[in-house]
């Protein structure tokens, strides 16, 4: 009965239920200790070789949200969406050169640890806990919702039902393998979902004669006006700012980008576990690699998508994906699909789940009680992994109140993200940064983005109540449910017309201010203080010794510059 409900079939679903049976299996085999020490549970034991390092960034970062966030975003806004993925290599070059040495040296255990040695303890709890809040938020509520869009349109599964399935198989091997159990199964995952993505590709290519898409002006003719640009113009046809315009992603990539890539725990934690500095700079580099092929492998497909079938999907982008798996592609490899889509989902949520059980039991239980034994340590932090998950999936149930599923993950962190850049950023470049200076701006900085992302929430349901007059927002009453809502109030959260990425920026210039003026009013750090943790002269990184024999990251770095200035000279 119920497979007579669903709509796959029974070869597909049991590729999918073999797949996830399996892969909890390998979390559990690879690393399952039953005494296993901090170090082993949090860090691998600090072993991973550099290709395991970044094919686990990779995976961590490629999760169903970006197999069906970018999907969704391809079919409504075209391939401006791809500089997410391109200019992260850019972010990954700055990790891989001058974040990692710091973090390698110092000998951290956490993001917050850093920010402890570089500031105060103050404001390595702050971190702590917004590095909790945001994988709760983000990294693991958001991919619930995703992947409960998948299940429910597969298995016709209610969306309540599918998250709790993905985070009982997730949970459990994150939870008894640790560290080296996500690397493993991420590595693995990688090669799945990018065969996924290549499948999905190719078949909607291949199908476009059959709707009459013969050549490139066919295709051009049957999309949105600049659907296909890679950098788009500050207004649109209508005269509208562009929240994705080559400003926009300009200004404010770098800010989300430096804090994601460089700063996030549940990211940076893989090169944290690196077994020597130099693969801790080689894996992001291989990462940066790796982020040249979503644009081609999973925004590309949601371009398709449009043009194939714009019928069909209508205004529920985020049903690009889906749909498209569903009438391109034949049993047997549908299975296959969506268990990558899965096996992307679990990645993201066992990376956040292992990084939130070592901030709360490294940064937070191991601080209040430095007694607190390594076993103990782990038993809290499975506990600490359990709880976030329980109130992730509370928090997914939201997902459906955001436009789409990628601007979900994008406003967020807009919320801290400026504060945690400018502080991590100016931090290793600026000796004159002080500890009142970073506290200050994070609080600061967290509440004013908080108050952005309130007046800003989509679930407010106000932007098709606006009246545009000259491209200007016009304030009127609307009445909502009964009350009266200001519209002034989605004028305050658009900040008066300005695109959410360039909010991004401006916050991290009102930080920024923040953080100097009040590190020049407040006693310097001694040198004795900055060890390790601040360079001597910006150029440091580049300068601070001659060209490696064999493979120096900073040649490696160059080569990937040099890459991503032609991608974007071939596709400007």
């Amino acid at each position: 009965m119920l497979l007579a409900q669903m709509n796959i079939d029974t070869i597909d679903l049991i590729i999918i239920v073999g797949y996830l049976i399996g892969i909890m299996v390998i979390g559990i085999k690879v690393s399952h200790k039953r005494r296993a020490t901090a170090s082993e549970f949090f860090l691998a034991g600090k072993t991973l070789p550099w290709f395991m390092v970044g094919s686990a960034l990779f995976a961590a970062n490629i999760s169903t949200i970006h197999l069906v966030g970018l999907a969704a975003s391809g079919y409504n806004d075209g391939l401006v969406i791809g500089n997410f993925e391109w200019m992260a290599s850019f972010c990954l070059i700055l990790l891989a050169l001058i974040f990692a040495p710091f973090y390698f040296k110092s000998k951290i255990s956490t993001l917050p640890e850093f920010l402890e040695r570089r500031y105060s303890p103050s404001s390595r709890t702050f971190m702590a806990f917004i590095s909790v809040a945001s994988a709760l938020l983000i990294h693991i509520g958001i991919s619930l919702y995703a992947g409960a869009k998948v299940f429910e349109h597969f298995f016709h599964i209610d969306v309540i039902y599918s998250i709790v399935i993905i985070s009982v198989v997730t949970t459990i091997y994150t939870v008894v393998g640790g560290l080296k159990a996500i690397v493993v199964t991420e590595t693995i995952q990688t090669f799945v979902l990018l065969f996924g993505a290549v499948a999905v590709t190719l078949a909607a290519f291949w199908a476009l004669p059959e709707h009459g898409i013969n050549t490139f002006e066919d295709f051009k003719a049957a999309l949105k006006p600049e659907q296909i640009n890679m950098i788009q113009s500050i207004r649109d046809e209508n005269g509208v700012l562009r929240d994705y315009s080559w400003v926009s992603v300009l200004l404010g990539y770098p800010i989300l980008g430096i804090w994601y890539w460089c700063s996030d725990q549940t990211i940076v934690q893989k090169v944290l576990g690196a077994k020597s500095q130099h693969d801790a700079q080689l894996g992001p580099l291989f990462a940066g690699f790796l982020k040249i092929l979503p644009v081609f492998l999973m925004v590309l497909p949601g371009v398709f998508g449009y043009v194939l079938y714009k019928d069909m999907i209508g205004t529920d982008n985020n049903m690009t994906l889906p749909i498209m798996i569903d009438e391109l592609i034949p049993w047997g490899l549908k299975g296959i699909l969506t268990a990558g889509m899965l096996a992307a989902l679990m990645s993201t949520i066992a990376a956040a789940l292992n990084s939130t059980a070592t901030l709360v039991a490294v940064d937070i239980v191991k601080r209040v009680r430095p007694e607190t034994s390594d076993q103990r340590q782990v038993f809290i932090g499975r506990i600490s992994a359990v709880v976030v998950m329980i109130l992730a999936m509370l928090w997914s149930t939201q997902g459906d109140k955001f436009t789409s599923i990628f601007e979900a993950i994008n406003k967020i962190p807009m919320m801290f993200a400026p504060a945690i850049t400018c502080v991590f950023f100016w931090g290793v470049f600026w000796r004159r940064g002080t500890r009142q200076a970073s506290i200050i701006t994070l609080v600061v900085g967290s509440i004013v983005g908080a108050a952005y992302f309130v007046v800003d929430l989509p679930m407010i349901h106000l932007a098709d109540k606006m009246q545009f007059v000259d491209g200007a927002q016009q304030v009127v009453t609307q009445v909502i449910d009964g009350v009266e809502s200001p519209v002034a109030a989605r004028l305050v959260a658009d900040t008066l017309g300005i695109p959410f990425m360039q909010v991004g920026w401006w916050l991290f210039c009102f930080c920024t201010v923040v953080y100097f003026v009040v590190s020049l009013l407040t006693p310097k750090h001694t040198d004795q203080e900055l060890e390790n943790v601040c360079f001597d002269h910006p150029f440091q990184a580049i300068l601070h010794k001659r060209v490696e024999k064999g493979v120096d990251p900073r040649v490696v770095a160059g080569i990937l510059l040099l890459v991503m200035a032609v991608l974007y000279f071939i596709f400007r």
